[in-house]
């Protein structure tokens, strides 16, 4: 331990070396992370999202040269939420940061970084990570849900992103024909706060936290029809949080549900928690460089 009046040494300096730049942004803060051998990454730089994107991307700069140190990016593969373009340049729609919204934010960090840039969807990122080093390693198909502020999700299969036009939206799923009410509107953080008027972590009537189960069973019935797999890793502030959403009535319900194939898939917690994404970023880089080049 440092003494009172110690500081911590300063990082060796990587000049020289190249690096895997990687990064998770939401709507409140930015994580970056640099790796040096393709396997591991350092401890990652936290700053504050600002809503302007400009601004983001000065903050975004200063945090990848902090994680950097003197290193040349290599690539940089990273997320935030919303629906990419069809080109993967920028966010069709950013729920978070709608000032970023249409930016072509791949183009402003290959111009900051000198490198190229891979953007993904966060629950997808989330998702393939889970599937390469948390709660479903060696899963030949998962199923990822994340549900905390809002609710999303992604199919991965075989350690990889599955292919589609545009992200994973199950959080979008309609539950109510007659209202329209979709899944995000009826479990998540955002929903409880309005449903039950206390900030989710302070929800300690299992009753309710228990209703919260049963409807999200309902949508991950529909995805596990639509998808059919092996593993469901559940993640997210109100899976892994205080006064969480029980997983083992969710499995439970779902069980009950489940009445068309013979055996469900396995429900897990996710093990990576606010850094799953920066490890689905590093197993997405290393996909792209292993990729043959024509």
């Amino acid at each position: 331990m440092f003494g009172l009046f110690e500081s911590k040494p300063k990082a060796a300096s990587l000049a020289g070396k190249e690096a895997i730049l990687l990064f998770d942004i939401g709507g409140t803060k930015m994580r970056v992370a640099a790796s040096v051998d393709g396997v591991t990454f350092g401890e990652p730089k936290i700053g504050a999202t600002p809503l302007e994107f400009e601004e983001g991307m000065d903050a975004f700069q200063s945090l990848a040269k902090s994680v950097l140190l003197g290193a040349k990016a290599k690539i940089a593969v990273g997320a935030s939420a919303g629906i990419l373009s069809k080109d993967k340049r920028s966010f069709f729609r950013m729920p978070n940061l709608p000032k970023w919204q249409g930016k072509n934010l791949a183009e402003e960090m290959e111009k900051r970084l000198g490198c190229s840039v891979y953007l993904e969807n966060d629950a997808a990122l989330g998702g393939l990570g889970e599937a390469t080093a948390g709660a479903g390693k060696g899963a030949p198909i998962l199923v990822y849900f994340t549900v905390s502020t809002g609710v999303g999700g992604a199919r991965i299969v075989n350690g990889k992103i599955d292919a589609r036009v545009a992200s994973f939206e199950p959080g979008h799923q309609i539950m109510d024909r007659a209202t329209g009410e979709e899944l995000e509107e009826v479990v998540s953080g955002t929903a409880v706060k309005k449903r039950f008027k206390v900030n989710p972590w302070e929800l300690s009537d299992l009753a309710s936290r228990e209703e919260l189960a049963d409807e999200l069973a309902y949508g991950l019935y529909n995805s596990v029809l639509h998808w059919s797999p092996d593993v469901v890793v559940l993640g997210g502030s109100m899976i892994v949080g205080v006064n969480e959403i029980p997983i083992n009535r969710i499995e439970q319900t779902l069980k009950r549900l489940l009445t068309y194939f013979p055996e469900g898939p396995e429900l897990r917690k996710a093990k990576l928690g606010d850094v799953g994404g920066l490890h689905g970023a590093l197993a997405y880089a290393k996909q792209v460089l292993e990729k043959p080049t024509a």
